[in-house]
């Protein structure tokens, strides 16, 4: 399993790594126009060695994320950074109002937003914030589908299959 790059140095002060039930997330931080906004979480492999949150909002992002994994209901409420193209943004918003434990596919999606399935894929697959905006809960008609870009069994996959059945989808 490899692991996708760090997009910034691990020892940075806005670069935390927390322990999640399926491994491990990467929270970047970062300060823009004067406000500390999320601006990336990365799913990682649990031999991702850990790196505690150094700034207020990182350590809230890791409260938040904790509440999930105690309850899958939980709503996030985070400063995230502004962040995609419109099509992306439309992609992301869509699935943040598919509830927890539900699932809707590639097509649905795309139906609602006036697009195409694959384009719906694709901006899954870009999402910053896969927590936040739950792509998670967006699968293909022939089963679940791809996860971050993969498209094959691995370490995307397993995150994916663990969330639906934490929200109960599975």
């Amino acid at each position: 399993m490899t692991a996708s790059p760090m997009p910034f140095a691990a020892n940075s002060p806005s670069y935390c790594v927390i322990a999640a039930p399926f491994g491990r997330l990467g929270i970047l931080t970062e300060l823009v126009e004067g406000s500390l906004m999320l601006s990336k979480i990365d799913y990682l492999p649990a031999e991702e060695v850990l790196i505690a949150p150094k700034n207020a909002l990182a350590k809230e992002v890791a409260r938040q994320c904790r509440a999930y994994f105690k309850d899958p209901t939980w709503q996030f409420d985070l400063p995230t950074k502004p962040a995609g193209t419109e099509h992306q943004k439309k992609v992301w918003a869509s699935i943040q109002d598919i509830p927890a434990g539900t699932t809707k596919t590639y097509g649905e999606v795309a139906k609602i937003i006036k697009s195409g399935p694959r384009a719906v894929g694709t901006a899954c697959g870009a999402n910053p914030y896969p927590l936040i905006a739950p792509c998670h809960r967006v699968v293909s008609a022939q089963g679940i589908g791809g996860f971050m870009k993969e498209n094959s069994p691995g370490l995307y996959r397993q995150i994916k299959l663990w969330l639906l059945k934490h929200e109960g989808a599975l």
